[in-house]
């Protein structure tokens, strides 16, 4: 049971006391906050205590009982009056009843009465606070729901009370908020608090969820720059594990009017689908990245996959961990201002993933190297939250394969060369897309090679290629013109010339010797 105030107002003495005391107050849960013995003094502290229930003598010095309910009720008072009256002002009391007093009792006071009067008038006080929180809570559902429907710009505006819902400022502004750390589900801070602003009816800021998104819709000058205030702490990065770097942010566009709130709302939707492009440690994303990237977009296509596996699976072999990573780079660069959704960026990445892996295995098949299953690299890769994630994922596999199969003598470029020649001579090799492979041009590497071996870059080539072809010959499952696939040479015909030249007879006639 909650506890009333009851302020007590009677100009004789003897009778005032005897009113504090006639009831034990404290066992009906009725505490006395005051008394007064003439109406101005009584309308003072009315106004200052704000009693739930006034026992008021209607015969009064300076003010009558009468003249102290309809001024505290004209200054907006709103507690309960019990008149106190002789039999002969029963008129003065139906005048009292008339101003909007809630009981009166006849002098002299019987308890019972009196405590019959404080029990009726409690109950009048609690139905009427459980009506007044049923239609708080109807207002506030309505409110909500035509508040969503601004967002949505579903309202129809010509009929939409402003000052009713605490609509009436100049500037508005829309922003979501979530945890940093996407795995925790609930937030454990108060944006009250962060702000550092109060929120009186409304006033600053309303909270919604929409769509399970947590949205704040900023009202007024104040609340905007208040939350300007809040950006000034990641832009210069929070500290670790304090309540700032807890909270993912995303703010629209600021709007002078009503009817274009519902822009800002869809620039936080939108930015919300890119929060997957976010950098390490970033906590906010606003709506001037949207207008940055609407010119620079990109068509998607998955059929750059094999294009950069083929890129990559050359960067490994020439143990070229700058132009791993320098790639990896333009890539993130290029998902990140493209058209395509999230969901096929992943998948684009798994392909990429699963060709450098399948190229390296068909040209090392022998080496023992640390792939992880398909399968787990697809859970692996689909659960990452953000891009930069997926990209470091790589790069840790690409430099670890490169580590496993690539030779590096750190002093000869040449060695490193001779040694990917040897394990991808089926392949349309030329001087000038090898050579920066390694950091060199074309002419200086075909300096290199004939300084260094006594034959052009060519020329090895060839080499590396007949002798693949004669172990290939001699094993005899394959066909010649097979053979000359297999080592490089799309023509069979030029396959003959080149190994005639080498080995002085043809490849046939070198197999039946073999016989």
């Amino acid at each position: 049971m909650n506890v009333l105030n009851v302020f007590i107002a009677d100009d004789e003495r003897l009778v005032l006391e005897g009113l504090t005391q006639i009831i034990d107050w404290e066992s009906i849960g009725v505490s006395i906050c005051g008394t007064a013995m003439n109406g101005q003094d009584t309308l003072d502290k009315l106004l200052l205590l704000k009693p739930d229930i006034v026992l008021l003598d209607i015969r009064m010095p300076k003010m009558t009982g009468i003249e102290v309910v309809k001024a505290a009720l004209d200054s907006g008072f709103t507690g309960k009056f019990i008149i106190l009256s002789g039999l002969s002002d029963f008129k003065l009391a139906q005048t009292a009843m008339r101003y909007g007093v809630d009981f009166y009792l006849t002098k002299p006071i019987d308890e019972e009465e009196l405590e019959q009067a404080i029990h009726t008038v409690r109950n009048l006080i609690e139905e009427e606070r459980k009506a007044s929180r049923s239609y708080s809570q109807y207002r506030d559902k309505a409110r909500n729901h035509i508040l969503k429907e601004i967002l949505l710009n579903t309202c129809n505006y010509h009929t939409l009370d402003s000052g009713d819902l605490h609509l009436d400022a100049h500037i508005y502004q829309i922003i979501t908020y979530g945890n940093y750390n996407q795995d925790i589900l609930h937030p454990a801070w108060d944006f009250s608090e962060l702000m550092r602003i109060t929120n009186q009816n409304s006033q600053t800021y309303d909270i919604l969820e929409i769509d399970q998104r947590n949205v704040i819709l900023l009202k007024g000058e104040f609340a905007i720059s208040r939350f300007q205030n809040l950006l000034e702490h990641y832009r210069s990065k929070p500290q670790k594990g304090s309540p700032f770097d807890s909270i993912f942010l995303t703010y629209g566009r600021q709007a002078s009017r009503i009817q274009d709130i519902h822009l800002s709302y869809e620039d936080v939707c939108r930015l919300e689908g890119r929060r997957f492009f976010c950098f390490r440690d970033q906590h906010v994303i606003g709506y001037d990245e949207l207008h940055m990237q609407q010119d620079i977009t990109h068509l998607f296509t998955q059929e750059l996959a094999p294009k950069y596996a083929e890129s990559f699976s050359n960067y490994i072999q020439s143990h070229n961990p700058t132009l791993i990573a320098g790639t990896l780079n333009e890539l993130s660069d290029y998902l990140t201002r493209c058209t395509a959704e999230i969901p096929d960026i992943k998948h684009f990445l798994i392909d990429v993933y699963i060709l450098v892996k399948q190229k390296i295995m068909q040209i090392f098949p022998q080496a023992d190297l640390p792939f992880l299953a398909n399968a787990s690299v697809m859970v692996l890769i689909e659960e990452k939250y953000y891009l930069y994630e997926i990209i470091e994922f790589l790069k840790e596999q690409f430099e670890m394969w490169m580590h496993s199969v690539g030779y590096s003598s750190g002093e000869n470029v040449l060695d490193e060369v001779l040694h990917y020649i040897r394990h991808n001579y089926q392949e349309n090799l030329k001087l000038e897309t090898l050579a920066p492979l390694f950091g060199y041009n074309s002419s200086y590497l075909g300096r290199l090679f004939t300084k260094k071996l006594n034959v052009n870059f060519n020329s090895y080539l060839d080499q590396v290629r007949i002798a693949k072809a004669k172990e290939l010959l001699d094993d005899g499952n394959l066909k010649v013109y097979e053979i000359a696939e297999r080592v490089g040479y799309s023509n069979v015909d030029y396959f003959h010339r080149k190994f005639k030249k080498y080995e002085g007879t043809s490849p046939a006639e070198y197999r039946k010797k073999l016989n």
